[in-house]
């Protein structure tokens, strides 16, 4: 007997080519969505009454055999986000990290135990009173759980950083934190790759961070591999993230170390911007990224990463071959 509080749902793609939507179960097995309700050929379908189209999918899971191992399909991504937006700096290790890492050359341990604690009051002081630091990505980056890493021609230092997303099943503005969950759909696993060369580009001194750039190419965001609902995620504070390149462990950590929980974040978000269902919120990486290790993705690179209940993703990274042209006007201008 499935149990029915475990399902997920997703997007898939068979060995012959065929996209379909479907219902994961004990995540090995795959049962068409439509088998529940021939109404429902999307993910998107269940956005009308989203509580209510998870209550009778688990009601109804055993009475479903699983159609395909999902071993045998090609995730795709659960959701066609019409906006995606994005935390960043906002789990406390991994900021407390980076501001050590840029102590001049020669600071002594003391001192970076001083540093440490500085940063920590100021962050602990932010998550008090602060608000969160969002910036927007786009769509076309989406790649699925399984699929090549594609590395830009015009970036020298491709870094991973593995996090929970959150999907809109219903519409929000100005929401408050209490209300979040009455919005979301539920929870996914997204890995957003960044240049760290292109964050900051030479020619624009002082206007700013180029996420564009930076954060966008594709295949750029592997997400999934399915949506896990809302209601079976007991406690998004308390998730493990891990992340392994070529078998060594480079994240691991948990949702605990967030300096704004998901309800903030989301609530924050909609007094800015009107959400939609589908949207996709992500909600920071912890410590280990490559820029933290000091080493950054090469072709032939693996990258293994789990979430607690939200699946696993296997990425090859893979050079992208582009005309000599291209690639020189592309690079033009970055440090």
């Amino acid at each position: 007997m499935s149990d029915p509080t475990t399902f997920g749902v997703g997007r898939f793609e068979t060995a012959a080519g065929v996209r379909f939507d479907g219902v994961v179960v004990d995540e090995r097995a795959v049962v068409p969505l439509e088998s529940f309700d021939p109404a429902w050929t999307s993910i998107r379908d269940l956005f009308v009454d989203w509580a209510g189209a998870v209550a009778r999918i688990g009601a109804e899971l055993d009475r479903h055999e699983p159609h395909v191992d999902l071993g045998e399909l090609r995730p795709l991504p659960p959701v066609h986000p019409g906006q995606i937006l994005q935390a960043g700096a906002n789990y406390r290790t991994h900021v407390i990290d980076l501001q050590v890492a840029d102590a001049p050359p020669g600071t002594s341990a003391a001192e970076i135990t001083k540093l440490r604690a500085e940063v920590g009051e100021l962050l602990d002081r932010r998550g008090r009173t602060g608000t969160p630091y969002l910036f927007a990505g786009l769509p076309s980056a989406l790649c699925g759980a399984r699929d090549d890493i594609v590395l830009p021609v015009h970036g020298t230092k491709p870094d991973w950083e593995l996090e929970v997303a959150v999907v809109l099943a219903r519409p929000a503005f100005r929401i408050t934190p209490e209300e979040v969950d009455d919005v979301l759909a539920g929870y996914v696993m997204v890995n957003d790759l960044t240049l760290r060369d292109r964050v900051f580009p030479a020619d624009v001194g002082r206007i700013g961070a180029d996420w564009v750039a930076s954060k966008n190419a594709p295949t750029f965001l592997p997400t999934g591999p399915w949506l896990r609902p809302a209601a079976f995620v007991a406690d998004p504070s308390d998730l493990r993230i891990q992340l392994s390149l070529n078998e060594t462990v480079m994240q691991d950590a948990t949702t605990e170390d967030m300096i704004f929980d998901v309800r903030r974040i989301v609530s924050y978000a909609s007094q800015v911007v009107r959400l939609e269902p589908g949207d996709l919120v992500l909600t920071g990486s912890p410590a280990g990224n490559g820029a933290h290790h000091g080493r950054f993705l090469q072709p032939g690179d693996v990258m293994d990463a789990e979430i607690t209940g939200l699946g696993r993703q296997r990425n090859r990274c893979v050079a992208e071959e582009a005309p000599a042209d291209t690639a020189t006007t592309v690079a033009a201008g970055t440090r």
